[in-house]
């Protein structure tokens, strides 16, 4: 009976995390921006900062907290990361690699700049900051808030450009590169700063875990990919054009496999999947067949839990005073003029125009993803507390409603134009009826 209860509880926990996540995300359409936008604020939500404080009983009703009965806040997480994991696949597959060579040092540059930039100004804001915790570690506390300012979330950014239809220009190509070079440091980094806060850096350990992800790398490349190919090849001659369900099966043990992989080497369990598609990129048929079979449940379906899991953790409860307020204004400031600043001039060195380079700093000012974790690994450790916590739950969630806006008006006169064109937004937005914005007007 234990088990009926909390399933009980879980499928009326999914209806409710889907119904929210269409509905916002439609919504959030006819405001302007992709749908992934209105998801994330679906899970804010549903949350105790907004569900919580208006509706308590419902909220506790709908979600009851650890030692509760039918408490499903693990099954929650393990889902919302299941989702994950096959969403940095299919941006993996979206990774053109045609002008990674034309581009691969501009992308370096453009991401070490977005991340010395911030994490220096993340550090000095932590300094500031702490004395008003003074019961946290200094170093731990200023070290997971430079982290957590300086990384860039692949899945979320990748989502975003492939409804803007960006992921094979060149500034999105230089972009998605930078951003899981990014992702990559960023998890060294996260690496880096735990062994600092446990007291037990190890350089050993961390050169250990840049080779075995080098040697994952050149094993995809040199192995998996020809095998692939090959199973893929006999796949589409076998099913006429079709993956089949043990195509599909072989490919969700692979995808799995993979992120087993890296989490055991400590890169993150979300870059296996990641480079497994992007070694693949090439496969124009598979891709979209694949695509065909997975993108729309998972959009659908995991990634509103995902949103939703940290929105139940989010409580603006905790800025419970002016200074928390000022200081959410200042850590804001520091995080999107930190990484816009040092992307923009990067790209602008490596031969980008205004217009592109802006459009670069901008995207990679999208956080949520890896900000999100960055934050969540800070509060297990204790190295942060509540507020701050919300703080760059904040952060992260507004430095992603901005990128879209923001960038629409920085796409006229760009590359992005043609592409733009066929885009998922304005093709949705013309297919409800709804006008689109004078820039789009123009470029549509």
């Amino acid at each position: 009976m234990k088990n009926e209860a909390v399933l009980v509880t879980l499928l009326s926990q999914l209806v409710v995390i889907v119904l929210i996540a269409r509905v916002a995300g439609q919504v959030g359409r006819r405001l302007g921006h992709p749908i992934v936008v209105g998801e994330i604020l679906a899970g804010l939500f549903l949350g105790p900062s907004f569900l919580g404080r208006g509706f308590p009983g419902v909220f506790h009703a709908l979600f009851p907290s650890d030692g509760q009965p039918g408490s499903t806040n693990q099954i929650i997480y393990m889902m919302s990361q299941i989702g994950l994991i096959f969403l940095m696949f299919l941006i993996g597959m979206e990774f053109d690699f045609g002008n990674v060579k034309k581009y691969g040092k501009s992308a370096g540059l453009v991401s070490v700049s977005g991340i010395v930039l911030p994490f220096a100004l993340g550090m000095g804001f932590g300094i500031w900051l702490h004395p008003q915790f003074p019961d946290t570690n200094t170093t731990a506390f200023c070290l997971f808030i430079a982290t957590a300012v300086s990384i860039t979330a692949i899945p979320i950014l990748g989502r975003i450009m492939i409804e803007f239809n960006m992921t094979r220009t060149d500034v999105g190509v230089l972009t998605i590169t930078a951003a899981a070079i990014d992702d990559a440091l960023g998890w060294i980094c996260l690496a880096i700063v735990s062994a600092i806060v446990k007291s037990k850096l190890d350089p050993t350990a961390t050169a250990e875990m840049v080779v075995l992800t080098a040697l994952l790398a050149v094993a995809l490349v040199k192995v998996v990919r020809p095998l692939a190919i090959r199973a893929i090849e006999y796949q589409f001659g076998k099913e006429n054009d079709r993956l089949g369900l043990n195509g599909l099966a072989v490919l969700i043990v692979a995808i799995f496999g993979c992120a087993a992989i890296t989490n055991k080497i400590g890169i993150s369990s979300l870059f296996g999947p990641f480079m497994l598609g992007a070694v693949l990129y090439d496969q124009v048929k598979f891709r979209e067949t694949v695509f065909h079979s997975m993108k729309d449940f998972i959009t659908a379906f995991f990634l509103p839990i995902f949103f939703t899991f940290t929105g139940l953790h989010t409580d603006m409860g905790s800025l419970g005073n002016q200074e928390m307020w000022i200081a959410l204004g200042l850590l804001l400031f520091v995080s999107f003029f930190g990484k816009f600043v040092g992307c923009f001039f990067a790209a602008k060195l490596s031969g980008f125009k205004n217009r592109q380079a802006a459009a670069i700093g901008i995207m990679m000012n999208t956080r949520a993803l890896m900000g999100l974790i960055a934050a969540n690994i800070g509060r297990e450790m204790g190295a942060i507390t509540q507020p701050v916590y919300c703080m760059l739950v904040l952060m992260c969630v507004l430095s992603t409603i901005i990128t879209s806006p923001v960038l629409r008006r920085l796409i006229a006169g760009t590359e992005i134009e043609e592409h733009y064109r066929d885009s998922e937004y304005v093709k949705s937005r013309r297919g409800m009826g709804l006008r689109v914005n004078e820039l789009d007007e123009m470029i549509a």
